[in-house]
Order: C-alpha cells, then structure tokens, then sequence
C-alpha cells in the first residue's frame, strides 16, 4: 500500500467522527489469552525499538534474524498501526493487512497451521502486536525453507525481506535473477536504510 491511501483514512475518521459511521460492526476478537509475555498495543507514532523483546523473542523461537524481523516492522510503521485507524481503513480496502508487520488474513491463517498460536484469528492482529510479531517471525521461517540453494545476486535475507513484501512466487524469481519491480525495490532499499536502526534497537532488548 502506498503512504498516499492514509490520506482516505483520515477522510474515513473525519466521517466517522461526523456521525456517518458504517452500519456494519468491526469483528469482535475471538477470547483467547493472553501471550506471555503479555503484549502492549503501540500507539500510531510509537519506534517499533518498543517490541525489541518480543522481536528477540519470536525471532529465536522461528529460528530467524531478529534484525531482519525488527527491519522489516522499521519497513512496515509507514502507516499507523493503531487498532482504530486499521479497522476503519479495512472497511475501505476489505483486503488490507493488519498488525504492525502488515500481514494479510490467508498468509496468517496458512502461518498459523502448527504452531503456538494455531488458534488465535487474524483479526487480533492490530489489538495484539506480539501476535504480530509471532506470526512474521514464523512467516519468515516458511519463507525461509522456500529459499533456493543458490541465490547470488542477494543474500538470504534480502531475498527474505522481498519475500515478505512481495510473496514466495516473487522471491524465488529474484533469487534466480529477475530484477525487482520497482516497489520490491523501494522495499529492499528501506530494508537497506532501517537496518543499522535494527540493531541499535535490538542492543536495548
């Protein structure tokens, strides 16, 4: 998504608050309890360096980078992860993704297949970040075993991070040359520019 559709969120709030609220309901989140350690929700302007522990955490439970993992949340708080704003924006565009690593609800549900948190619904994504933060770190490790044996042009987490962005399909194409399309590319020069900020946030965790 590009940074110009925060635009029509803020129209959507600015509706919402006039009274033109949708006749719809937002979902309600299954009961379930809480992760341990228990999860904060990030305010809209809040450094992703606050999820730090919980990056080092899942990273190391999915066997990941955890500087590829905070990286890619740097990558992804290009627009605001509040649970209000997410909600009303998913009214606009149904297939928006939610959380602060911005995952989309069939990546989520084919994730979660056998793992810790198998029974937890994509929709408490922007109320819970650590589940977020799980589920990233897990997609990262499927991604990861996708990954062919030879991919010289990239290292691995680049090709991970492109993964994330842009899909196994995509990835796997890099791998064996094909030049990114100019979004993968712009992704993978954030990546570039976040990743120094990564470990200086990860050195406090």
């Amino acid at each position: 998504m590009k940074n110009a559709r925060w635009g029509v969120v803020a129209v959507a709030l600015v509706l919402t608050g006039c009274g033109l609220t949708p006749s719809k309901p937002a979902p309600s989140a299954p009961a379930s309890p809480p992760l341990a350690p228990a999860s904060i929700t990030l305010p809209a302007t809040q450094d992703p360096a606050a999820l730090a522990p919980q990056v080092v955490r899942y990273a190391r439970e999915a066997g990941v980078d955890p500087q590829l993992l905070m990286a890619i949340l740097y990558n992804e708080s290009y627009k605001p992860h509040d649970p209000d704003s997410e909600r009303a924006w998913q009214k606009i565009k149904p297939d928006a993704a939610f959380g602060v690593a911005n995952m989309h609800e069939a990546t989520f549900d084919q994730t979660k297949q056998g793992r810790p948190f198998a029974k937890r619904a994509w929709q408490e994504l922007p109320d819970d970040p650590g589940l977020a933060i799980e589920a990233a770190a897990w997609y990262l490790h499927d991604l990861n075993a996708q990954l062919p044996s030879s991919h010289p042009q990239y290292t691995g987490n680049e090709l991970l991070a492109l993964g994330y962005n842009a899909g196994p399909g995509n990835m796997k194409a890099f791998a064996k040359g094909t030049k990114p399309g100019s979004d993968s590319q712009s992704y993978l020069d954030r990546l570039h520019d976040n990743w120094d900020k990564a470990a200086r946030a990860l050195s406090h965790a």
